[in-house]
């Protein structure tokens, strides 16, 4: 299998999409201003208790408080206080890590009117973004994820993960890690740190150290609620995760952004930073390799996948229903045993397809074809979990229940993906009249013409759908070829599948979108 990670980067926002064999898998997308993301550190104050949850709702400059629950205060709570109010009490210099004594592990069953004060400062970590109507969910055992390894301030233990099965490489591991481990600082050995050698588990520790030495100075200058530290990009998180030796190439339409992914694969995988290639051409990123098209698909209500069979995906505030339907395929009753366990099978592969790329979490009930067959149950029922076998969110799939339901529960951290395929007229704004289409092409030449001679911008390319580009360059002597030699030799046509039919940007030398739209003129 074949993994490529393709990054686009707009202004406003970073797209990154996870290819297998060309096939769409993972797509995310984040605004460039973002905040509250998962991992990121904010020193906050308890705004209210509730005694009767046991947990807290915290203010961290969110339109809604934050919610705490005391099992995730973390072991070393207390001694994380204790640091913090030295930190805050001097504000010229904050007091080294090494220094604090560790206090006595909190009561895994206390209460947190025990713990928490209302006004009491707290320094707290995003654990689950904000969905929906709800707040972010936080936890103040504050850690900082790297390639191989998690560091975990205030406490002095290591962990190794339990998926390296080698007893001798888990001592090795852990002894390694006790010998160069700073005091006070608790290690998580990660999976992928099996077999590496002492000195690249060691340039990673030291990073994270300085991370977090660099980020706590700022604590005693602070208001509250603030920001200490911000999550790493997206797209390098989302590459620390993910990155293994399959992956044959990432694409990167940005220059920075280039130079940042490729000094980080250097960081993990010295030498195979050649993998990561800046993408230069005309076409949007997305178009050239297919992935607008695939999104345009998959994305929606209904989703097709095999022979006219489809999925019917519904979200609601408690869970995520897929309805499975054979559509136009053959329903004979000498081969409707048959048709449903081959629907039911490409259906699993499907779900476990859309669950990854939507990033669907909590609840989801299927509805699959009825099976007669109880060893046709158990079939489906391995099949679904092999193939959501390489989803990296932690996640329970029951056996189908008698009713032919299958429940699966499935980590979320993060709002389901929701792409709205359908495309709203750009040209009638909803009244349902437009202008003559045939004067399109006369009123982009309007839009070139003032774009030049009112506002002297030579350099730009002008995106319509890929229908209208056919037409403004079809010819020996095309519409476009006019336009150049009449308003500017440097301008460009660029086709991009995201637009509507008669939709269109300008975009000038630096990437920036120029405002030429219509104003909405009829009533």
């Amino acid at each position: 299998m074949i993994s490529e990670l393709v990054v686009d980067v707009q202004p406003k926002e970073v797209s990154i999409a996870v290819l297998e064999d060309k096939n769409l898998v993972e797509l995310q997308k984040e605004a460039r201003n973002v905040s509250f993301a998962v991992g990121d550190i904010y020193l906050g104050k308890v705004k209210k208790l509730m005694p009767g949850l046991n947990a807290a709702f915290i203010d961290v400059g969110y339109k809604k408080d934050a919610f705490l629950h005391y099992l995730d205060l973390g072991p070393n709570f207390n001694t994380q206080q204790k640091f913090l109010k030295q930190a805050l009490s001097d504000q010229k210099k904050v007091p080294a890590i090494s220094k604090v004594q560790i206090l006595p592990e909190i009561e895994k069953d206390g209460s947190i009117s025990n713990v928490l004060k209302v006004g009491q400062e707290v320094l707290v970590q995003i654990a689950k973004e904000p969905i929906s109507t709800k707040g972010p969910r936080l936890t103040s055992e504050l850690s900082f994820a790297g390639r191989y390894i998690v560091l975990i301030p205030f406490a002095d233990k290591v962990s190794v993960s339990t998926k390296i099965k080698s007893s001798e490489e888990r001592a090795r591991l852990r002894q390694l890690i006790q010998s160069i481990k700073p005091k006070n600082f608790s290690v998580i050995v990660r999976t992928s740190s099996e077999g590496k050698r002492v000195a690249e588990l060691d340039h990673e520790l030291k990073t994270l150290v300085k991370r977090w030495e660099e980020n706590i100075v700022k604590v005693p200058k602070l208001k509250v609620p603030s920001i200490v530290y911000e999550e790493t990009a997206r797209t390098v998180a989302l590459l620390r995760d993910i990155f293994n030796p399959s992956f044959q190439n990432i694409y990167v339409n940005d220059a920075d952004v280039f130079h940042n992914i490729r000094d980080y694969v250097s960081l993990i995988a010295p030498g195979r930073e050649e993998i990561v290639q800046r993408y230069t051409g005309e076409l949007p990123i997305f178009d050239n390799f297919s992935i607008t098209k695939q999104i345009k698909s998959l994305f929606g209500r209904t989703v097709t996948y095999k022979s006219g069979a489809y999925l019917i995906i519904e979200h609601t505030e408690a869970m995520h229903v897929i309805d499975v339907n054979s559509g136009n395929r053959s329903k004979g009753s000498d081969a409707q045993e048959k048709t449903a366990i081959d629907v039911n099978t490409a259906a699993a592969d499907e779900i476990a397809r859309q669950l990854r790329l939507r990033d669907m979490g909590g609840i989801i009930v299927v509805d699959f074809i009825d099976m007669a067959e109880a060893a046709n149950r158990q079939k489906l029922f391995e099949h679904m979990s092999k193939a959501m076998a390489n989803d990296r969110a932690k996640h329970n799939i029951l056996p189908l229940s008698k009713f032919g339901l299958m429940q699966i529960t499935r980590q979320r951290v993060r709002p389901a993906m929701d792409v709205d395929t359908t495309e709203s007229c750009p040209t009638c704004f909803g009244t349902g009249t437009i202008k003559p289409s045939i004067l399109f092409t006369d009123n982009l030449e309007g839009k070139i013409d003032c774009l030049v001679n009112k506002h002297n911008v030579k350099k730009f390319a002008l995106h319509v759908h890929p229908y209208v580009a056919a037409f403004v360059n079809k010819g020996l002597f095309p519409l476009s070829m006019k336009w150049k030699l009449k308003y500017s030799k440097s301008m460009k046509v660029i086709p991009n599948q995201s637009l509507g039919f008669l939709e269109y940007k300008f975009i000038d030398s630096d990437k920036n979108e120029l405002d030429m739209m219509e104003e909405k003129e009829m009533k």
